[in-house]
């Protein structure tokens, strides 16, 4: 395989469903990369993404190229994937949880907890909403209205996005803690290693970290000095931030050799690219958006979330192209 053209562009993304809320002017990176290998009568091309909820990086070659590789293959990226390590990637539907729950400017609680109820009526049984920008008493009345959609606040995660200082984690994780949440994420700066560890020698329910951090040595430093536990707390390193899929496996690799089980990995990102490395290294979970960030919301309609679990494409790559919006936005190039 030659790489015979790069193609990349910039789109706006919203958080929200209704892209008319404004969202900062957040983009992402689109790229296609186009292979001298024709199928069909056409070039074997692969698409990448940046991932959602940060800034288009002009990148996003590393995902389009394993797309390409595995398309190439005639292979479901899984497969390819796993096979290339060694491993058996065993098909199964995946673990995922919807992500959202942005604080919106009007109606607050009612949008809420209607968003949560579309993520039920979608299938999904666990979800994430964004809480630290407002008051903690606010925020408590947000996870109550979200855990009232759901099965119950062991159901519900919250993701603080990094917001609190040394006094302020403390204090939220002090009000956090009757809920029983599946998981308290992102609840200060992601290096003040510090701060987690006091907040995890008492706060006793799941902490997740890890998805503003990109290399092995950044992760190396999280599990010797931040406090976190392995038995119950959650890795969320994003592979396509970690200087691409090489350097998630080398984050895997380390941890793991510090005794994390892999199921405690649930990589950030919200794309099919995250479902297929949860199979092919049996990791934990993947994140879905299935309302926000279009036009990559949501697995495609043919993966439909049965009981929080979606099938992996049995098609070659990725399976981009089986996602509506995804498949236009890669045309666009």
């Amino acid at each position: 395989m030659r790489i015979v053209d790069i193609r990349e562009r910039a789109i706006g993304i919203s958080r929200y469903r209704d892209p008319g809320i404004p969202s900062g002017g957040l983009t992402t990176s689109l790229v296609a990369v186009v292979t001298d290998v024709v199928r069909g009568g056409r070039p074997v091309t692969g698409y990448g993404f940046a991932s959602v909820g940060r800034y288009a990086q002009s990148g996003a070659l590393d995902m389009a190229l394993w797309d390409a590789a595995a398309k190439i293959a005639r292979l479901p990226l899984h497969q390819f994937l796993a096979g290339r390590l060694g491993r058996v990637a065993t098909g199964a539907p995946v673990s995922v949880y919807a992500s959202g729950g942005y604080p919106y400017p009007d109606g607050d609680l009612a949008a809420l907890a209607q968003e949560i109820r579309q993520f039920t009526d979608l299938g999904f049984t666990h979800a994430k909403i964004k809480i630290g920008a407002q008051p903690l008493d606010e925020d408590r009345r947000r996870i109550e209205a979200a855990a009232a959609a759901l099965a119950g606040p062991g159901h519900l995660a919250v993701d603080a996005m990094n917001a609190y200082g040394p006094g302020q984690a403390q204090a939220a994780a002090e009000a956090l803690a009757p809920f029983g949440l599946w998981w308290f994420e992102d609840l200060c700066d992601p290096l003040d290693f510090a701060t987690h560890g006091r907040v995890a020698a008492r706060y006793p329910h799941p902490i997740a970290a890890g998805e503003a951090l990109f290399s092995a040595a950044e992760a190396d430093l999280l599990a010797q000095h931040a406090g976190l536990r392995r038995d119950r707390d959650i890795l969320l390193f994003d592979p396509v931030h970690c200087y691409g899929l090489p350097g998630y496996l080398r984050i895997i690799d380390t941890l793991t050799a510090r005794g994390w089980p892999r199921r405690a990995f649930w990589p950030h990102g919200g794309q099919l690219f995250s479902l297929h490395l949860v199979a092919a290294l049996g990791l934990g979970g993947a994140e879905a958006n299935p309302l926000a960030f279009h036009p990559f919301h949501g697995p495609p309609a043919a993966l439909p979330v049965t009981d929080g679990h979606v099938p992996l494409p049995d098609v070659p790559g990725i399976g981009f192209e089986l996602h509506d919006g995804a498949r236009q936005a890669f045309q666009g190039l």
